[in-house]
């Protein structure tokens, strides 16, 4: 049980650590509004966590993975990073108003969920490491070993959430108002990279 636990903790540190979305979004608010925003943002995106990685151990990637529901799943993905992305824009053209930064919690939790709920490659990923957990324990995982899996999935998750907010506090209490708005741009381009990524696969 002790392999499937630490696996579940290196994957989970990659998965959520990795660039994207979420953490583009984290970078944005937190750039902005510091510590909690940035937290916000990552405590949404474990509601999508928690709900991929449920689909991907109990097998339902596969049901999912039918075209009608990958299509309006990839569209709202797109929309939502299209939208996100002319935010961001805009933040690196505005100067960053001190009363701003209570502004940026409102809503960041709604959008790290809104991000994570609707990320069609979070559905590969799990259809992915739902069979890698087949090979992990050399045959289909019982219960038990899923539930390992899951608890330090989600455990990574969480402290993950805390490493990425403080280190983008971090970054904005050092960073100077150039360096930040030349973030906010780079976040912005990010945010549209990935939903003409995501458009790609229609």
């Amino acid at each position: 049980m002790s392999a499937v636990f630490f696996a579940a903790l290196l994957f989970g540190f990659v998965f959520c650590l990795s660039p994207g979305a979420v953490l583009a979004e984290t970078l944005r608010r937190g750039l902005k509004g510091g510590f909690r925003p940035a937290l916000l943002v990552q405590f949404g995106s474990l509601i999508g966590d928690a709900l991929w990685a449920l689909i991907g151990l109990t097998g339902l990637a596969l049901l999912l993975a039918q075209e009608g529901l990958r299509l309006p799943l990839t569209l709202a993905s797109a929309t939502y990073l299209v939208w996100l992305g002319v935010q961001s824009f805009g933040d690196a053209w505005r100067p960053v108003a001190a009363q701003e930064a209570g502004a940026q919690a409102r809503g960041a939790f709604a959008a790290g969920a809104a991000l994570s709920l609707s990320n069609p490659k979070n559905l590969v990923y799990w259809g992915a490491l739902g069979s890698a957990l087949a090979g992990i324990v050399d045959g289909v995982p019982s219960q038990a070993q899923a539930l390992v899996f899951f608890a330090g999935f989600m455990l990574a998750s969480l402290l993950s959430c805390f490493l990425c907010a403080g280190l983008v506090d971090w970054l904005r209490r050092h960073a100077s108002p150039c360096w930040q708005r030349v973030s906010h741009a780079l976040c912005g381009l990010v945010l549209l990279v990935l939903a003409g990524l995501a458009l790609r696969g229609v």
